[in-house]
C-alpha cells in the first residue's frame, strides 16, 4: 500500500512539474508579443491543457505499451521512471532548456526497465509489429518522429513564410502587424 501511495504521489508531482514546465513555453510568446495579458494566457493554457489531457490518450498509449518488455515493468519500476523524468524536467527547467516531458518519461521508463532487468538491453523494444500489424517500439514511435517532425515543421514553416511573403508583399507593415496581431 505504501508503494502504491508513493507511485501516486510521484505521478502527481510529475504532472505538476509537467504543467509548469510546458505551460511557460506555451504562453511566453503570446505574453511577450502583448497579444494576451498574462492572466488571459494562463487561463487559456490551463483550459486547453485540461481539454488536451481529457481528450487524448495517444501519449499515454505510446508510453504504456510497446516500448519496453512488460516483464521488465514492476511496481518499483514505475516510480523510478517518474523520478527520473521529474529530475530531468527540473534540471532542464533550471538551465532554461526546452525539453519534452513525454520524452523525459520515456527515457525514465527505459532507464528504469534497464535497471529492473539488471542491464539486459533486450527489454527495450526497438522495432516490432503488434497483433494489428502496426509498428511499435522506440524507433518508429519515439526516435524517428523526434528527428523527422522538426524537419517537417521547418520545411512547412519555410513554405508558409514564403507564401505569406508573396501574398503580402505589397501590404504595409502596419496592416501586417494589425492582421497577425489579431490572428495570434
Amino acid at each position: 500500500m505504501t508503494l502504491f501511495l508513493f507511485v501516486l504521489l510521484a505521478a502527481l508531482v510529475f504532472e505538476y512539474i509537467n504543467g509548469f514546465h510546458d505551460t511557460a513555453d506555451a504562453i511566453a510568446t503570446v505574453v511577450s508579443t502583448k497579444v494576451l495579458t498574462p492572466r488571459q494566457a494562463i487561463l487559456m493554457a490551463a483550459f486547453f491543457n485540461l481539454i488536451g489531457a481529457l481528450a487524448g490518450t495517444a501519449v499515454a498509449k505510446t508510453i504504456s505499451g510497446g516500448l519496453v518488455s512488460a516483464g521488465a515493468v514492476t511496481m518499483l519500476t514505475v516510480p523510478c521512471a517518474l523520478l527520473g523524468a521529474i529530475i530531468w524536467n527540473l534540471f532542464t527547467w533550471w538551465l532554461g532548456l526546452p525539453s519534452s516531458s513525454s520524452h523525459a518519461l520515456i527515457g525514465g521508463l527505459c532507464g528504469a526497465a534497464l535497471a529492473t532487468a539488471q542491464g539486459n538491453w533486450d527489454v527495450l523494444i526497438w522495432s516490432s509489429v503488434d497483433a494489428k500489424g502496426s509498428a511499435i517500439g522506440l524507433w518508429p514511435k519515439v526516435v524517428l518522429p523526434m528527428f523527422s517532425s522538426p524537419l517537417i515543421g521547418f520545411v512547412g514553416g519555410a513554405a508558409l513564410m514564403w507564401l505569406l511573403m508573396v501574398v503580402l508583399r505589397k501590404t504595409t507593415p502596419r496592416m501586417v502587424n494589425l492582421i497577425f496581431g489579431k490572428a495570434q
